[in-house]
């Protein structure tokens, strides 16, 4: 491009355009598209859509006996390290290499209890629903909201008790972000995470009156499920991904729970691997400067590989000297203080 304005969309002139004809595609990991032909997309936007153009990438020797003791042992995989270095990626690759479906995703934030991993029960919507039926004269009538087997419609669980589902094969989960939970949820998931079951007492009080025993639920990725007697007990340990960026430290017990893997800062042919994998070949050989550029920032600032994607799609788009301006905003250090 001639001028390095001729790439932009909204232009600041105060007045309608068509400028939205000439939006180019969005970029593979935030493209959402794919959803409507079944799936999430996730897999794609996490492990890139020219994934077979990085095949000859493998990764290091102890992340790859580290995921793999995981899987013998069957115990949670702790992944430690900076912000974009492939901790939520490690979940999606795995499940796709073996065959294991969709991961399921629990996302931590501050309010996050082990309630929200496990099951939500609506009572309130269920209450409202009786007596809607209750005015239009269908009371507990068989296939109402007052029958008992209707509970199940409104229960649904988790990612975490979705996982714990009885299966011959594995779920993978992925928790992500741990470090980001309040002091309680890393103890309160010990038993949980040790004996591969759980409760729900909404269920067992009504377990007797329910057929065979079975109520038939929601789950986290948009099935039904039946589960017997109010108790979910997995046949087949998930593999559970719990990502941290290292903000806080974790108990004891916990981490002796766990398989601990540290993923170190990615060198320049991790990077241009990851670059080619969401990208293509040509724009990993077109930013391979800035790739040099991000390595050499990282030795001493706070960054994520996902900034550095950004900035690579970006630029390719923007001529000089945009580009190097375009690729300075964009890869800003995590650390400065704000």
């Amino acid at each position: 491009m001639t001028e390095s304005s001729e790439w932009l969309i909204y232009r600041g002139a105060g007045e309608p355009h068509d400028g939205m004809s000439r939006l180019p595609p969005p970029p593979p990991w935030r493209d959402f598209a794919g959803r409507d032909a079944g799936g999430d997309g996730s897999q794609d936007r996490r492990l890139g859509a020219h994934r077979h153009l990085a095949e000859l990438h493998r990764p290091g020797a102890e992340e790859l006996e580290m995921i793999n003791a995981a899987l013998y042992l069957r115990r949670p995989l702790l992944v430690t390290g900076s912000p974009g270095a492939g901790k939520s990626t490690l979940a999606h690759s795995v499940a796709y290499e073996l065959g294991l479906g969709e991961v399921l995703r629990w996302s931590i934030v501050s309010r996050t209890t082990l309630q929200d991993g496990l099951y939500h029960y609506d009572a309130i919507a269920r209450l409202q629903d009786v007596q809607i039926a209750a005015q239009g004269g269908y009371g507990a009538a068989a296939g109402s909201p007052g029958a008992v087997e209707a509970i199940g419609s409104y229960l649904r669980l988790g990612p975490l008790g979705t996982a714990l589902l009885p299966s011959d094969t594995p779920r993978v989960l992925l928790i992500d972000e741990l470090d980001k939970s309040d002091i309680d949820l890393p103890n309160d998931l010990l038993n949980v995470l040790e004996e591969g079951e759980f409760e729900i007492p909404e269920l067992q009080r009504i377990a007797d009156r329910l057929p065979d025993g079975e109520a038939e639920v929601l789950t986290a990725d948009g099935t039904k499920a039946r589960v017997r007697d109010g108790r979910v007990r997995c046949h087949a340990f998930p593999f559970v991904v719990l990502t941290s960026n290292g903000e806080r430290d974790f108990p004891a017990p916990l981490m002796r729970r766990c398989i601990h893997l540290e993923l170190g800062r990615p060198d320049h042919n991790r990077l241009a691997t990851f670059v080619r994998a969401h990208l293509g070949d040509e724009a990993a050989r077109a930013g391979d400067d800035l790739i040099a550029r991000f390595l050499e920032r990282s030795r001493s600032e706070l960054l994520a590989a996902d900034q550095l994607l950004n900035a690579i799609h970006l630029t390719g788009a923007a001529a000089p000297p945009s580009r190097e301006r375009l690729a300075d905003l964009l890869i800003q250090r995590l650390d400065r203080s704000r």
